[in-house]
């Protein structure tokens, strides 16, 4: 995944290693290129997330929301300004999605077209902007509800558990 930047999902229990796992990947690829640190600087200062003492982001950014992360706060907009949202912020690295099924729908169907595309359009009533959005998409779930756990632990049952995976 990490040589090819392919978007993953991490299935098991707790305690399984999946959001270490995930923290890791960023140390697995190269440093960003002087046109791709550029971009990530520009988006970080933007958005208020500090920057190196160096100055330049030069190494993959790794972000990690929480599952009540609204769309503005994924996406980028804002009500004042518009702002770069995490999929912007994660440009040139890995956005991490820990408990996949609890983010709201509405969020996870806003990664379709970054994905796609690479890019973000961002419109509001007096301004628009296009942000990038080229990161890795790596997720994480247990494979039911309660979490799984040891063999025979599980006592949500084969529907449950679908309906949680279909999220």
């Amino acid at each position: 995944a990490a040589a090819g930047g392919h978007h993953c999902l991490f299935v098991g229990p707790p305690g399984a290693g999946k959001t270490m796992l995930a923290a890791r990947l960023p140390g697995l690829l190269p440093d960003l290129d002087r046109e791709q640190s550029l971009e990530t600087t520009m988006v970080h200062s933007a958005a208020g997330v500090p920057l190196p003492p160096e100055g330049m982001v030069r190494r993959p950014p790794f972000r990690a929301p929480h599952h009540t992360s609204s769309q503005v706060a994924i996406v980028g907009g804002g009500s004042h300004a518009l702002r770069p949202g995490e999929i912007s912020i994660a440009t040139g690295g890995v956005l991490f999605h820990d408990e996949l099924p609890e983010f709201a729908p509405s969020v996870i169907e806003t990664l379709r077209q970054p994905l796609e595309s690479g890019t973000v359009h961002v419109a509001r009533a007096a301004v628009s902007a296009v942000m990038p959005a080229r990161f890795q998409l790596v997720a994480a779930m247990n494979p039911c509800p309660c979490g799984g756990g040891a063999p025979g632990a599980c006592n949500c049952g084969e529907q449950r558990s679908l309906r949680y995976a279909q999220r």
